[in-house]
């Protein structure tokens, strides 16, 4: 890869930081639009489950696969497919005739976004090799990153109130993405990993059946019944997936899941948090704006800047809990977001038809203090005792169990709400936020626990270095 002078570097990183910004209002912007959406194709709550859910489910399960084929065969040439497929999965979802075509295309979308956000990272740490300057980079694009959560229900709403329709929330990715594609290929160089790993179809067709089977049996169990064969059957696909990836990823050379990164208690311990706290954020994203918009009938706009707070405290907070991380270590800052989003839940379980504004706005802000305070102490113990080579897969595992999070908080919301009872919208969100205080309550004290001495040393015990096992096959000549 040729030298890049600073300007360059800089214009580089604006491609990037576009990506993740048109990745980012899109989804969130999306929960603005599901009440209309659910109008308009006279959609169930379990059903717009499903607009969220494939997007996050496909994202989930194609991430590691995205990155390392990158790896193999080009950032630059993914990075261009990647943008090129979401924009493609855009113009089908502003044209969907039915909500089944739009979960269809939100597929698409889906593994557009697979080849966005992780190769960019990669891209970032390849033209930024000062380590301070990548620092700073990076901290761009997580500023970005709350930037697109700010301005996503605002820009939702605005386009779904006005007489242009939520079909615009897709149309408006093409011009920016035609755009971004046009400065990526002038600016972007092309860069390529000397050791790659291995492409392990039959890991990646496990976790594919795994995630798949198991959200669709939360999401649909209130409509067949939680005791149907249907779900039933989900569950046990769920199991036997499971038990798959543990007989054979520990024979496979260079697995697609590193299964012994998991002896470590700091490393299960952050992706379980993950799993949580963006759990707790996708659930609160979905649940929000359907009770502003379903039970205090307010309009798109004017529920997109409600939720301000929430964006806002992520942006102000980010760059606190990065001097208290650096201070304090992860420990503060997972007690931080841990008493933050339990807060957040504790206050919502009280919301109704009534509920006065300031209580909803102090909440919201509470899940911003939360959701700005988590993501940056899990990263840094989910590496935290592996060496520099095995960082990279590390980080590749945690950014999946942040999506898989996600599909999990919008499934088991969805549920919630579609098995209530109540006649009032406001008292059926009640359960589900229930739930996410529990999912607060867990960040805490896996927080908590994963910062102990004794977790740290169990992550100094895992051998890194051990040669594979006589049961592990080996890569062949062609490999």
């Amino acid at each position: 890869m040729t030298q890049l002078t600073s300007r360059q570097r800089s214009y580089a990183l604006l491609v990037c930081c576009v990506a993740v910004l048109l990745i980012g209002i899109d989804l969130t912007a999306v929960n603005v639009a599901l009440p209309t959406i659910g109008r308009q194709f006279h959609a169930n709550v379990s059903s717009l489950s499903w607009t969220i859910d494939a997007y996050s489910l496909t994202l989930a399960s194609l991430l590691m696969l995205s990155s390392s084929t990158a790896d193999r065969v080009g950032r630059k040439r993914v990075f261009h497919i990647g943008l090129v497929t979401f924009m493609l999965g855009s113009i089908l979802c502003a044209l969907s005739p039915d909500l089944a075509w739009l979960v269809v295309f939100r597929v698409i979308q889906g593994v557009g976004g697979s080849m966005l956000t992780p190769v960019a990272i990669s891209i970032i740490a390849n033209i930024y090799t000062d380590s301070a300057e990548r620092g700073r980079a990076l901290g761009v694009w997580s500023g970005v990153t709350g930037l697109a959560l700010a301005l996503g229900p605002v820009v939702g709403g605005a386009l779904v109130g006005s007489s242009l329709g939520w079909r615009w929330i897709f149309a408006i990715n093409l011009p920016i993405g035609v755009v971004a594609l046009f400065m990526a290929q002038r600016f972007i160089p092309e860069s390529r990993s000397p050791h790659p790993r291995r492409l392990d179809s039959i890991g990646q067709l496990f976790v594919i059946v795994t995630l798949a089977s198991l959200v669709f049996g939360i999401i649909e169990g209130p409509r067949f019944g939680w005791t149907s064969i249907e779900i039933i059957a989900c569950f046990v696909v769920t199991v036997l997936g499971v038990a798959g990836i543990m007989y054979y990823e520990p024979r496979r050379y260079q697995p697609l899941l590193e299964l012994r990164f998991f002896k470590g208690v700091p490393f299960t311990s952050a992706n379980a948090i993950a799993i949580t706290s963006f759990a707790a954020l996708a659930s609160f994203l979905l649940v929000n704006s359907l009770y502003l918009q379903e039970g205090r009938h307010f309009s798109p706009l004017h529920a997109g800047l409600l939720i301000l707070p929430l964006a806002v405290a992520s942006v102000i907070f980010g760059p606190i809990n990065g001097r208290i991380l650096a201070r304090f270590g992860a420990r503060a800052s997972f007690v931080i977001a841990g008493l933050a989003l339990t807060g957040a839940g504790l206050m919502l379980t009280r919301e109704g038809p009534t509920t006065p504004i300031w209580w909803l706005l102090v909440a919201y802000g509470l899940m911003g203090v939360g959701n700005s305070s988590v993501g940056a102490p899990i990263t840094h113990t989910a590496v935290a005792g592996m060496p520099i080579a095995q960082s990279g897969v590390a980080s590749g595992i945690n950014s999946t169990t942040r999506q898989i999070g996600s599909a999990l908080g919008v499934a088991i919301a969805g549920a919630t709400l579609a098995s209530a009872t109540h006649r009032d919208f406001a008292s059926s969100t009640h359960t589900a936020w229930w739930i996410s205080t529990g999912y607060g309550a867990m960040v805490l004290v896996l927080g908590i626990v994963s910062t102990t001495a004794w977790a740290k040393a169990t992550a100094t015990r895992i051998n890194f270095d051990e040669a594979p096992s006589p049961r592990r096959h080996a890569p062949s000549a062609r490999e």
